[in-house]
């Protein structure tokens, strides 16, 4: 069917708008819990460099200069906050300080979390407990506080952090692969709801990433050599490969995208 003139148009203004804007987070305010180091703090620089203000609470200091200098050199302000995001009534408190901060909350992102790696018949209830509340429980609360703001200014993105073990078992890691399949669950049911309101929740999965925590992974000739045989890509990724889909999720470019769990695994999924 042909278009019409208006619907044309309309399309025209919708790319010059893309090309112009449509990535761009300038006057934004993101709050990356665990931005500090890792993977969290590419998220945040990542996030600044295309426009964002930071607020990054995170359990300790450390790493607070490096990442500050990293945000502040891109003429973005930046703001850590100490706390345990597993203890009660934290979430609100860290909503309540971006608020008093910057005067709003508009992205997101749900980092901080753990692993802890033991056979099953050997792990024990602290470290379920421990895994739990940071990669699960913490979710929930950060995303509920934020929901709160973020419906009262009819738009947000909420972008959690799953990984390949949303979609698979695990070994050794039982509370991990736990976690990571409530992370899918929640990013689900938040968007069915919160998608009244303008907010778009989404999570990135990633796949085998050079960190600190998939290093005892790298370090075993077997297990690496099962891996990379698995990834189309061939290699394992490199964070800032991570970086350009975050901006996405957070940017108007992904407006109509909402409860889904995007892989950035070289394709290994699909193997």
């Amino acid at each position: 069917m042909a278009q019409s003139i208006e619907e044309i148009k309309a399309n025209e203004e919708a790319l010059d708008q893309f090309k112009m804007n449509f990535f761009d987070l300038s006057g934004k305010v993101a709050v990356i819990t665990g931005g500090n180091t890792g993977l969290g703090q590419g998220y945040a620089v990542a996030l600044a460099e295309a426009g964002a203000d930071i607020f990054i609470p995170t359990f300790g200091t450390a790493e607070w200069t490096e990442t500050r200098e990293m945000i502040e050199k891109r003429g973005r302000k930046v703001e850590f906050m100490d706390v345990d995001l597993t203890k009660e009534g934290v979430a609100e408190e860290v909503v309540q300080k971006v608020m008093d901060t910057f005067g709003h909350i508009d992205i997101l992102v749900n980092n901080a979390g753990m692993i802890r790696r033991n056979p099953l018949l050997e792990s024990s209830d602290k470290d379920w407990d421990m895994v739990i509340n940071i990669n699960l429980n913490a979710v929930y609360h950060m995303s509920m506080a934020a929901a709160k703001e973020m419906a009262k200014q009819k738009s947000g993105k909420i972008i959690n952090i799953g990984s390949m073990l949303s979609f698979q078992g695990g070994k050794f890691i039982p509370s991990y692969t736990a976690s990571k399949h409530g992370v899918a669950g929640l990013t689900k049911s938040f968007a069915s709801e919160l998608g009244a309101y303008n907010i778009q929740v989404n999570a990135i999965a990633p796949g085998y990433i050079k960190t600190a925590n998939t290093a005892p992974i790298r370090a075993d000739e077997g297990r690496n050599k099962e891996i990379l045989d698995r990834i189309p890509a061939g290699h394992w990724a490199e964070p800032h490969e991570l970086m350009g889909v975050a901006v996405f999720l957070a940017s108007k470019a992904s407006d109509y995208v909402n409860g889904h769990i995007l892989a950035v695994d070289g394709g290994y999924l699909v193997r």
